[in-house]
């Protein structure tokens, strides 16, 4: 019994220890698994750290390829302004945005190069059998001298004015002083611009023209000099400065511009037409360089734009407008601007709402395109200084590739015989201006105005005005609609500033601009009447807006009615000065930045 009992406990013992060998072997095999898993995990970690410079290398390898081998969009706005509205579009058609500008043009209801119904209307300006010849009413010993102001367009308008005015006052006019002094300093008399000879000829019949003023008792004539209001009248004339002709016998208007009402009867409208468009031409010189910039402009197109575009600094810095050049263009026009101390503070967001800024060169693109010219058309842009410059320009250019001037289409050796002379340089700019297929401009100055009313005068050729008081706000708000929706409005806005017969109600506006007295209608317009009420009636209301818009541009007219510029005169200086004429002294060069 005891042995067995032994036997058993020896065979627990041995047991027990078995199981303890056992777990001793599982406990060594799990130390050695674990310790082989942490040997492979930490191989791998670091393979995976050995590899990320590798990776990090390649990666900045593939960034400097992209960065080289394809350029970002914004590459394409380096050359643009930051306050660019063709950069925004870049970079709103970049971001997927709805307002893409087209290539192309697109189509209109109407040709692009042509107005409708212009055939229907012609130039008129005979006499009637009413009106009295220079031999039956011309008195002897009375004599009207006037000197003009302003650069060449708005001399012009006081040529054509003073041959009226000498017809009212039935006196003899000597040819007409050109402004030296101004704003322009063009030394160029009469005869260097204007073909003196036949302005005397053609206008024989209606007033006697001579070149200088005859000696009075062997010794120089020494004229009344006076002024009078603008938009003076016939009665005006014959109250205010007749008696004054009649007791001096010879009289010198001062600063001869817009001094004659745009109210006259029809016989003294159809003389300023004879004045204007068929007595007053340029010299031969000039006239055939400007045949010759025309033709190498026909030689690139066939049809080509002229572009009158006023973007100087001196007359941005006059309006008061902003363009979004932030501190830089306030503080450089500012500067300018404090040359006028008559000048009242502007407000340059009310000046844009109202119509009275320029357009910038890249509005007038984007306008020209929505009206339906492709990026193929050629421009012929008449300019002087523009402000910015280059940079200014390029959104246009990048709109408009074909970009001409004077001075692109022609060597400085040819333009040499001009180039010192700002007014015979404008005579060229006038010359291409009036040839071209469409007149455009970015503004309502007097250029503008004396080129549109020729070109109504003859045969009504397309002469686009920005309707800015409206446009304005389409600028503005275009980035929230697409650019069908942008073009359809400006389509719209535009009707009745085309250049389109009747777009102006006769009486409304400048004279100059828009001569209706001397406008005639073809027979047979009647057959269309009634396919054209519609049209007229729209041409009717946006008459209204071109009216308004007129006002609003028009420096000229409204802000500075009766008032007079004083570049190096002093009123006080002028003894002979008519006490009965309103006059008041004005800070220099006020009116002239207009005058072209």
């Amino acid at each position: 019994m005891m042995l067995t009992n032994l036997k058993q406990l020896m065979f627990s013992l041995k047991m027990k220890r078995k199981k303890r060998e056992r777990n001793n072997i599982l406990l060594h095999g799990s130390n050695d698994i674990c310790v082989e898993l942490n040997w492979i995990l930490w191989r791998k970690r670091h393979r995976i750290f050995s590899l990320v410079p590798f990776v990090s290398g390649c990666l900045i390898l593939l960034l400097f390829a992209v960065s080289v081998f394809s350029p970002p969009p914004a590459a394409n706005l380096l050359f643009l302004p930051p306050h660019s509205l063709v950069r925004k579009e870049i970079a709103a058609v970049e971001s997927n945005a709805v307002f893409q500008v087209p290539t192309s043009g697109g189509d209109l209801d109407r040709g692009l190069w042509s107005t409708s119904r212009s055939k229907l209307y012609y130039g008129c300006s005979n006499a009637s059998n009413k009106f009295q010849t220079a031999d039956m009413k011309t008195y002897p010993n009375r004599y009207l001298l006037i000197s003009t102001s302003g650069g060449l367009n708005q001399q012009r308008t006081g040529i054509v004015d003073s041959v009226v005015a000498a017809y009212i006052l039935n006196a003899t006019l000597v040819v007409p002083r050109l402004d030296q002094r101004s704003y322009w300093k063009d030394a160029s008399g009469f005869a260097e611009i204007f073909n003196v000879d036949r302005f005397i000829s053609s206008l024989s019949r209606d007033v006697k023209i001579i070149k200088e003023l005859p000696l009075k008792g062997g010794q120089p004539w020494i004229p009344r000099r006076m002024a009078v209001p603008r938009k003076c009248n016939e009665r005006c004339y014959q109250t205010r400065v007749l008696p004054v002709l009649t007791k001096k016998q010879a009289i010198e208007l001062r600063k001869f511009d817009y001094r004659l009402s745009n109210r006259l009867e029809t016989d003294l409208q159809k003389l300023r037409c004879r004045v204007n468009y068929h007595a007053l031409t340029f010299t031969d010189p000039i006239l055939d360089m400007g045949k010759l910039l025309v033709e190498r402009m026909r030689m690139k197109a066939k049809h080509f734009i002229a572009l009158h575009l006023r973007f100087e600094p001196d007359m941005l810095a006059f309006t008061g407008c902003y363009y979004g050049g932030g501190d830089k263009e306030r503080r450089e026009l500012g500067k300018i601007r404090r040359r006028w101390k008559a000048l009242h503070a502007s407000n340059p967001e009310k000046m844009r709402r109202q119509g009275r800024c320029p357009l910038t060169p890249e509005e007038i693109g984007l306008m020209l395109r929505a009206l339906g010219f492709g990026s193929d058309v050629h421009i012929y842009v008449a300019s002087g200084e523009v402000y910015g410059g280059e940079e200014t320009l390029a959104p246009l250019k990048a709109l408009f590739r074909n970009f001409h001037s004077k001075e692109t289409i022609a060597t400085e050796a040819e333009l040499a015989p001009f180039s010192s002379f700002s007014s015979r340089m404008a005579a060229l700019d006038y010359i291409v201006c009036d040839e071209s297929d469409v007149f455009v401009s970015n503004n309502n100055g007097n250029m503008v105005r004396m080129i549109a009313g020729r070109r109504r005068y003859f045969g009504h050729k397309p002469t686009i005005r920005p309707n800015a008081k409206k446009l304005y706000k389409l600028f503005m708000a275009r980035n929230n609609m697409t650019w069908e929706e942008f073009a359809t409005k400006v389509q719209a806005f535009q009707v009745g500033f085309m250049g389109a017969p009747k777009e102006v109600k006769p009486g409304r506006g400048e004279f100059h601009e828009n001569p209706t007295s001397c406008i005639c209608e073809t027979t047979g317009t009647e057959t269309i009447q009634k396919e054209t009420q519609e049209e007229d009636h729209e041409n009717d209301n946006n008459g209204r807006d071109t009216a308004e818009v007129n006002d609003e541009q028009d420096p000229i007219e409204e802000d500075l009615d009766w008032i007079e510029d004083d570049y190096s005169d002093n009123i006080k200086d002028l003894p002979d000065t008519d006490s009965n004429v309103l006059t008041k002294q004005e800070q220099p060069e006020v009116e002239e930045l207009f005058s072209d």
